[in-house]
């Protein structure tokens, strides 16, 4: 490869990728969960032409680059705003060519939705919560009798089909989703990670907002013509592959990928689709088999078990293995709500699980840790308990990075989860250069320290000794005077909020 860069939260990630569009020459390709042409551009350079995604678009056509845009759309009774988010997009992005110059590039919006559904059985169990579901949207529709309702209704076409008569379908949901976060410019340059585009998503490396706006993520840029070529066929058949229309092309490294697809034929009892490529899953069983100092990973959700025991059978095997696992103190629906989300409580069971299994394997050799800010929270009765951490604001983690020893980083937008593992669409980058290997590592351990004492190449075992030790005394101090971010994950706290939900798939969550 030419050129890595290690791109911390989206105050360095969003002005890199706004250059990487103004030089653009002939083509951009893009996949992502979240895209709004209404956020604001960071960069100098991109300023000058305007003051939004939507300028930059306008500005890239008119210089005769094609773009195509792969937005995921969703469940539109489950996850109706989301659902909304797109569509409104979309509209805004379709306005785009009426604006640019004649002679201007192409613009491709596809508004995609994983076509995977759960089986008749599954379905027909499930019917009651969705009429249920529909009478409230339903009754929520037929008051808007005022322009900004139906104008809001407008927006949702898939609710819109949901509630006629002309809808066949039995009740039920699309149990995955497209996950991608990655652009491909000219065949060249790759963007990729685990950060969408828009406001919700832009934090600073300092983090000084208040918790529900903060956003901790990772993203590379990488110069390499192979990876981005490979990346670009991605995003053209991933479609058809999820369609079940047809297999998914060879591997080419070091990209990674999940995939699953719609049930040929049906399966009447399926809760889930069928997983077609787990690499991004396989990459880090084989890394974790060969792992010998040290294994760093940062995860918004640690849910996966069978990650969880391939782990603690290495610790076993390898007695010099230590781990470092860097998490937010709660799900956004357990941190950021009053009544905490059903989907948070059951991850906060699965992940309470998955680090017994860890600490019963590694003992000392393991630290669990989550950031929060360095100032004491102020008091708040309408903000949840867990939004606090140690007396301060927590800082949410979205990046999904995993390092192990010198040999592998794995920098991705999949979380280690059962559905990031094997049902939704997920690409990734799995380095092995060792010199980039250990970049990639030592940003993201030197962010979350304090930055007068961080620069510095460290060994695996000292790197490891350096967090076990800040976040041990980081827990004694009061926030103003801690080394960083990071203290003690709150293991009892999520036992708290935990809840068990038998029959249903680990994966939903």
């Amino acid at each position: 490869m030419k050129y890595v860069e290690t791109l911390i939260t989206a105050q360095e990630a969003y002005p890199a990728f706004e250059r990487r569009l103004l030089a653009a020459r002939h083509s951009v390709t893009m996949g992502f969960r979240v895209f709004d042409p209404l956020t604001r551009l960071r960069s100098t350079e991109a300023q000058q032409i305007g003051e939004t995604w939507f300028d930059l678009l306008v500005d890239t056509l008119n210089r005769g680059v094609d773009i195509t845009l792969f937005l995921s759309d969703f469940d539109p009774l489950v996850a109706t705003d989301l659902h909304r988010r797109t569509w409104r997009s979309v509209r805004l992005l379709c306005a785009i060519p009426e604006i640019a110059a004649r002679d201007a590039g192409r613009l491709v919006i596809r508004p995609e939705l994983h076509p995977a559904r759960i089986g008749a059985a599954p379905a027909i169990l499930t019917a009651p919560l969705v009429m249920w579901r529909k009478g409230r949207l339903r009754k929520r529709y037929a008051l808007a009798t005022d322009p900004a309702g139906k104008t809001t209704f407008s927006e949702l076409p898939g609710v819109r089909y949901a509630l006629s008569l002309r809808d066949p379908r039995l009740p039920g949901s699309f149990p995955a989703s497209h996950h991608q976060k990655v652009a491909v410019i000219d065949d060249r340059w790759t963007y990729i990670g685990g950060l969408d585009l828009d406001e919700r998503r832009f934090d600073c490396k300092a983090h000084d907002r208040q918790p529900e706006d903060t956003w901790h993520d990772v993203q590379l840029l990488i110069e390499d013509e192979s990876l981005a070529r490979a990346a670009r066929a991605h995003l053209e058949e991933f479609t058809a592959v999820t369609a079940g229309k047809h297999p998914p092309s060879a591997q080419v490294s070091p990209l990674v990928r999940t995939m699953s697809s719609a049930r040929r034929p049906p399966d009447l009892w399926a809760f889930s689709p069928r997983p077609v490529i787990t690499e991004i899953y396989d990459a880090h069983l084989r890394a974790i088999t060969s792992a010998q100092h040290l294994i760093y990973l940062e995860t918004q959700y640690f849910r996966e078990t069978a990650l969880a025991r391939a782990l603690a059978r290495r610790a076993r095997e390898a007695p010099d293995l230590r781990l470092v696992l860097i998490l937010p103190g709660a799900p956004d629906t357990v941190a950021f709500r009053k009544t905490p989300g059903l989907d948070g409580r059951v991850g906060d069971y699965l992940q309470a699980k998955c680090i017994r299994i860890l600490r019963k394997a590694f003992g000392p050799r393991l630290v669990v840790a989550s950031p929060a800010q360095p100032r004491t929270a102020q008091p708040d009765k309408d903000r949840p308990d867990r939004a606090t951490l140690q007396g301060a604001p927590v800082v949410y983690v979205h990046a999904k990075v995993s390092v192990f020893d010198d040999r592998s980083a794995i920098v991705s937008s999949a979380n280690l989860n059962g559905r990031s593992m094997k049902w939704d669409t997920e690409l990734g980058v799995d380095l092995t250069d060792s010199d980039e290997v250990r970049k990639v590592r030592q940003r993201c351990v030197d962010h979350w320290l304090d930055q007068s004492q961080t620069g510095t190449q460290a060994s695996l075992e000292d790197s490891f000794a350096r967090l076990r030790k800040v976040v041990a005394e980081n827990a004694k101090k009061p926030p103003a005077e801690r080394n960083g971010f990071l203290v003690p994950y709150d293991l009892r706290a999520a036992e708290d909020t935990a809840m068990a939900m038998p029959g249903v798939p680990d994966e939903m969550v």
